[in-house]
């Protein structure tokens, strides 16, 4: 089907799947189970395909990222909801608003929710968003992006392998297929990107009323207290900055340090990088760019870093080059004496880039990143639990980590989710369950119909008793 006929199918296909969660009812725990169950055989029946998918997309992207953080990060994630739908979908019984009435909060399926997911986890970012989907009664159609066409072809087969049409679809197409599939009528819509194609997703919703959960970017900041042990936080950061090549949207996107800890900091990141991937270019464990485009565009932030100034140090082993185009690879490169102005310090990086920047003290830090737009994550290493406590009081970020990177996206208990710019909502456990559900009041009278009797004329008897206690 061609880009034009899918765009002209797309609104058929959500009425169809409206229509039929109406006319099925909702969702039992059973079936919503089920649905679940079929997810994870989905990803753990066919993993060597997927991963096969994955890195033919990429170029080459290490099987271990993908199985890791693509596959098994998924059914984790699957598999709490499966022992925990039961118990979320019960009613919450709320105190008696008033003698012999009943309140109590009833969880809803919202009824179809779209899901519009990246290249850089492309099942992930679908199959996690889809637990709390599916936990919550919903059925959902998949947009894969069309930067890994490989990945997205299989996921669309095999979907329409393990699940009837009506419970789960794929809608496959380019970025104008995207863009329609934004403007559908959706009872919710799901969207991983970038902060600028979020504004667009946003833009199209609001058309049609549709509420959103946006998982945007941004800078997320590290910043590297006085007291921290720095070769355990260099070690740390660039765990992060080189697992899927830094194309993460909670890498580190850039450091802040004390005054005069920065020449250590860049050894002990040189030593790490150089017992992490002795070999560089070659070495199957480390991923390439996604793109062409995506690569020169890194390049690209280099040499506008290096004309302003910045000095620009690659960490890549001795006698290979920094980066490769033909590979697509580049190695962690760190970048120091950054400025506002330079592009590295204005976009969101997603590679293997690390700009250091340094402060006098804590508060300058604290009011650097309180200048800038609210990030996705913010990480903080230091053993003091009063700068700790300070810190994440004095700074607004969708997550905060201390004494570590990116360790939240996998503990389910926790909302995942960014703020202003870097995103909309939250999921993950119980709360993408709740994201994805209707949270419907429901109040029962008491027989005697005490707070209805007293909005009956006539009211002169009321008015007096409200006078008095206004009096009161």
């Amino acid at each position: 089907m061609n880009s034009s006929d899918t765009i002209t199918s797309l609104a058929t296909t959500v009425a169809a799947m409206k229509r039929a969660h109406v006319q099925d009812g909702p969702a039992s725990a059973e079936l919503r189970r089920d649905r679940i169950d079929r997810a994870i055989r989905l990803l753990t029946e066919n993993h060597k395909a997927l991963e096969a998918a994955v890195s033919a997309d990429y170029g080459h992207r290490s099987p271990y990222q993908t199985l890791l953080a693509d596959v098994l990060s998924s059914v984790a994630e699957l598999k709490y909801a499966a022992e925990n739908v039961e118990q979320w979908m019960q009613a919450e019984e709320q105190p008696a608003p008033g003698p012999g009435m009943k309140a109590r909060i009833q969880y809803q399926p919202l009824g179809v929710v779209g899901i519009i997911s990246p290249w850089n986890f492309p099942l992930n970012l679908a199959f996690s968003p889809l637990a709390g989907v599916f936990a919550a009664g919903n059925r959902a159609l998949i947009k894969p992006s069309e930067l890994t066409p490989r990945t997205a072809e299989l996921l669309a087969e095999l979907v329409a392998r393990y699940f009837d049409p009506m419970e789960l679809t794929t809608v496959l197409g380019d970025a104008d297929v995207g863009a329609a599939f934004s403007a559908q009528a959706f009872d919710h819509l799901i969207f991983t990107g970038s902060t600028s194609v979020g504004r667009h997703v946003m833009r199209a919703a609001a058309e049609n009323l549709v509420p959103v959960t946006l998982e945007l970017g941004g800078k997320s900041p590290v910043v590297i207290d006085t007291d921290a042990d720095l070769r355990t936080a260099a070690e740390r950061v660039m765990t992060i900055k080189t697992f899927n090549a830094g194309q993460i949207c909670m890498s580190p996107d850039y450091v802040m340090l004390p005054e005069g800890a920065r020449d250590a900091f860049v050894e002990h990141a040189r030593e790490f990088i150089a017992h992490s991937f002795p070999t560089l270019q070659a070495n199957p464990d480390y991923t390439s760019i996604i793109s062409e485009r995506h690569f020169k565009r890194l390049q690209d932030l280099l040499d506008d870093a290096r004309a302003q100034g910045a000095t620009v140090i690659g960490l890549e082993p001795q006698g290979e080059p920094n980066a490769d185009a033909a590979r697509r690879k580049m190695a962690p490169t760190l970048v120091l004496g950054v400025t506002d102005e330079m592009k590295v310090m204005q976009e969101e990086i997603f590679g293997p880039i690390l700009p250091i920047k340094t402060y006098r003290d804590a508060s300058e830090a604290v009011d650097y990143i309180n200048a800038n737009p609210r990030p996705l994550a913010a990480y903080y290493f230091g053993n003091d639990a009063e700068r700790q406590r300070n810190f994440s009081a004095h700074t607004t970020s969708g997550a905060l980590v201390i004494n570590d990177v990116m360790t939240h996206a996998t503990v389910e208990t926790v909302p995942f989710g960014g703020v202003g710019a870097s995103g909309i909502g939250a999921y993950h456990g119980i709360h993408g369950f709740r994201r994805f559900s209707h949270a419907k009041a429901v109040v029962e009278q008491s027989p005697d119909g005490e707070s209805n009797l007293r909005l009956r004329a006539p009211y002169a008897e009321g008015l007096a008793q409200v006078e008095s206690l206004l009096a009161g």
